[in-house]
């Protein structure tokens, strides 16, 4: 294997995990000042200049806070949930295309880790096993609450993942490629290509369950804030409920490109305007979550369950029966 392969394939991976980690920090930041600032207040403050120290403040804290394993927990179980959760939100991104290719000198850098040929349906699986850190933590915890937690996260996985995977077909079959690469380049023509114009039912369904997948609001079910207890995350403390924490919006960050990619044409025909607007789409999607939480109160469990099963998996059903039809005419 090619040297400078493996060095540029560690250099980008070693860029994703600071540049996402560091972004999740920032998440936090711009998430307390966009519900403030929609609720009429004012936000982080006091920690510096608009309290933009309020990042570094918070990781301090994170960093330095006694770490608690409560007794009668299942030690290993309870020590590795949060590690499973932040790894596979960031293992999803090995097959995200950040941009486009780019030359330094005589070298061309690809910025995805792995153009795999099942790049979709890697992301999803590897999101999709990211469950199994709020599962076992919960069930790994001697806390009543945080194995209820954890049962209703089971319930309602099952109902927005077939959502998932159904509202992805349609578009799919379209392209006839898993490869986000190749989604990009069915949409190299312009905004009019975009597959949101032919495919506006699989958009609104894949950004519902989107939702569900990241755990926010109105689908912000397996750790409810309106809980007096954390849910399964209850007896976590220090950096291990941080990496849940990470977990979470790194997540949000990578659904955000992976919208971008399969609906709204990526970064288009690989020039720098299209990277920059790829960016921008990111940034409002990102925005559209935290715009979300301050505009919706949360869904039950059973709303949840009674929606996808009872609507979407239809909508979803009908709209792949449809798009069949019109491609065989």
């Amino acid at each position: 294997m090619d040297m400078a392969f493996i060095i540029e394939t560690v250099v980008k991976i070693v860029v994703i995990l600071l540049v996402f980690s560091a972004l999740a920090g920032f998440g936090t930041y711009f998430e307390r000042k966009v519900l403030a600032f929609m609720q009429r207040r004012l936000g982080p403050m006091h920690v510096g200049p608009y309290g933009l120290l309020q990042i570094a403040a918070d990781g301090i804290k994170l960093f330095t806070k006694e770490d608690i394993i409560p007794q009668n927990v299942v030690k290993p179980i309870f020590q590795i949930a949060p590690v499973i959760t932040a790894a596979t939100a960031f293992m999803a991104a090995a097959a995200i295309p950040f941009m486009p290719s780019f030359t330094i000198g005589d070298y061309t850098v690809h910025p995805i880790v792995a153009d795999i040929n099942i790049g979709i349906l890697y992301i999803l699986g590897v999101m999709g096993a990211g469950l199994y850190g709020p599962l076992l933590g919960g069930l790994a915890s001697a806390n009543k609450w945080s194995l209820i937690s954890t049962a209703r996260a089971a319930a309602i996985f099952i109902s927005y993942e077939v959502i998932t995977g159904l509202s992805i077909l349609a578009p799919l079959m379209m392209v006839g490629s898993l490869s986000l690469i190749d989604f990009n380049t069915y949409q190299a023509g312009g905004i009019g290509n975009w597959i949101v114009w032919s495919q506006p039912v699989a958009f609104i369904l894949f950004v519902i369950a989107g939702f569900a997948e990241t755990g926010r609001t109105p689908f912000h079910l397996v750790a409810n804030d309106h809980e007096i207890i954390d849910g399964f995350g209850t007896e976590y403390s220090g950096m291990r409920w941080g990496l849940f924490f990470i977990g979470e919006y790194a997540n949000m960050f990578f659904i955000s490109f992976v919208t971008a990619i399969l609906f709204l044409g990526g970064y288009g025909d690989g020039s720098l305007l299209g990277a920059l607007g790829l960016l921008l789409k990111v940034s409002f999607l990102f925005f559209f979550f935290l715009w979300t939480r301050a505009a919706w109160p949360d869904v039950r469990p059973d709303q949840l369950m009674w929606l996808c099963w009872k609507v979407l998996m239809p909508i979803a059903v009908i709209n792949i029966v449809i798009t069949g039809i019109v491609m065989m005419v």
